[in-house]
């Protein structure tokens, strides 16, 4: 629990109501007083009045947690750090305060800062040669999804539907879904060379093409993409439509996000996979193989269990490139992660990259004291042909550390003495002895002196 965030949490859903303090303490069977000293951060929680809290407000545990807060404080600390703005340094304190006191306020700040961002790439000459605006598509889908903590009620429900008549054990699942492509759409299923691409349908020849590249699980996914993009299309157009995007690119990501995770939700139902990974500790590795799915799969599968009164650990998934490049991410753990720019060095998404194949664990922990137990592992997609590098990712999964005794790969760890001090990014990270500091922060004067070589390479005055 972000203790920092959950007075102000409180404050303002009080507000929102139209509360008094008198009134809601007198709800929760507690004193105005206590209630104030909560609302200021000066008094703690119990587990028992953060739940009655909860049911008192009509909100979700999660609501409470600040999650939503500590990610739009960590999107403002970068649009406050940002030289090029040339705005006086705001204090962390009145960063916090806007993200819990009014959260509209600081969306609103963060989509001005993104516009101003892809307007002053355009007036320096970084634009596509046609001349067309750069428009950054991927991070409205993003935000779209971010947005709704990766969970879609409806879409769930659209799975089981599109499942229950398919009646099927999830190893026969590919089986069960090619059968219902070919019954019900008279849609032929075939696996041969697809050059330049890994799936094809062709609506006239009713055909659905898979590439012979493709491991079995992955085709399987590719058949539960197609048997939504058939079947779910009423509940996808209604996502949509509510996404309001801002322009067709932005409106098509979405849509292909969401027909992804109806073909998940397929493939992996909630109760029969939420159970599973309740009892298998979240092993991901023998989840992907109860159910029939890429490691990938079933981690991004474990990122979108929030459904109301029957909640999954709140992960947060990650898939980046070598690069640093994050292709995908979802946020539902409440992990702060930058907008802009690279993440820590230090963190295990970066490292994991050199031990292929294997599981990392790190307890990771951000400069304001907030620890995750964190996962990593690099997965390999088939190369197109001879001498073309394979393409490799690393993805992770975290949590919170409350959450650690219900996952096995926190097995053997101490938890208060394992910690690795990570930062958001070097530019925004305040740790002055990190040896793996690629910049300087931006809030801070360089401290440098020839006679002294410290162990990190920028010294800066705190």
């Amino acid at each position: 629990m972000a203790r920092a965030l959950i007075g102000r949490t409180v404050r303002r859903l009080r507000a929102e109501r139209r509360l008094t303090q008198q009134t809601l303490a007198s709800r929760l069977g507690i004193s105005a007083s206590y209630l104030n000293l909560i609302e200021h951060d000066q008094r703690g929680v119990t587990a028992s009045l953060l739940i009655k809290l909860a049911e008192t407000l009509g909100v979700d545990l999660g609501e409470l947690s600040g999650s939503a807060e500590r990610q739009l404080a960590a999107g403002l600390r970068e649009v406050f750090a940002d030289p090029l703005l040339g705005a006086d340094s705001v204090p962390g304190e009145e960063i916090l305060e806007l993200a819990g006191s009014a959260p509209n306020a600081a969306r609103a700040i963060l989509a001005l800062y993104r516009g101003w961002r892809v307007a002053r790439e355009d007036a320096g000459g970084i634009a596509l040669p046609s001349g067309r605006r750069i428009l950054l598509p991927n991070e409205e889908a993003r935000d779209f999804f971010d947005e709704h903590a990766n969970h879609f009620p409806p879409l769930e429900t659209a799975a089981e539907t599109i499942a229950s008549g398919l009646a099927s054990s999830p190893h026969e699942m590919n089986h069960a879904i090619a059968e219902r492509l070919r019954r019900a759409h008279g849609l032929t299923v075939t696996v041969q060379p697809l050059a330049g691409a890994l799936r094809r349908y062709d609506p006239a020849a009713r055909s659905l093409t898979l590439s012979e590249t493709l491991p079995r699980e992955s085709r399987g996914f590719q058949m539960a993409f197609q048997l939504a993009l058939l079947e779910a299309r009423e509940a996808v157009d209604a996502a949509v439509t509510e996404a309001s995007a801002s322009s067709p690119e932005a409106a098509m990501l979405i849509r292909i996000g969401l027909l992804n995770y109806v073909a998940a939700a397929l493939l992996m139902p909630y109760a029969p996979f939420l159970d599973s990974a309740r009892t298998l500790r979240h092993d991901v590795a023998a989840l992907a193989a109860r159910f029939g799915v890429s490691y990938e799969q079933a981690c991004q599968r474990l990122s979108s269990l929030q459904r109301p009164g029957e909640r999954g650990i709140p992960f947060f998934f990650l898939r980046v490139d070598p690069a640093g490049n994050v292709s995908k991410r979802f946020s539902a753990a409440g992990f702060p992660f930058p907008r802009h720019g690279g993440s820590c060095p230090r963190w295990i998404v970066h490292t994991a990259f050199a031990h292929p194949g294997e599981i990392d664990v790190q307890v990771s922990e951000l400069p304001d004291g907030a620890a995750f137990l964190c996962f990593a592992r690099t997965v390999d997609a088939p190369a197109a042909h001879w001498g073309d590098p394979r393409p490799t990712h690393v993805v992770a999964l975290g949590c919170v550390l409350a959450h650690a005794p219900d996952v096995v790969y926190a097995d053997g760890l101490d938890l208060a003495e394992a910690r690795v001090g990570i930062g958001l990014s070097c530019r925004l990270c305040e740790r002055p002895d990190c040896r793996s500091r690629a910049f300087p922060p931006l809030e801070h004067r360089l401290a440098l002196d020839p006679l002294t070589r410290g162990t990190s390479p920028y010294r800066f005055e705190a």
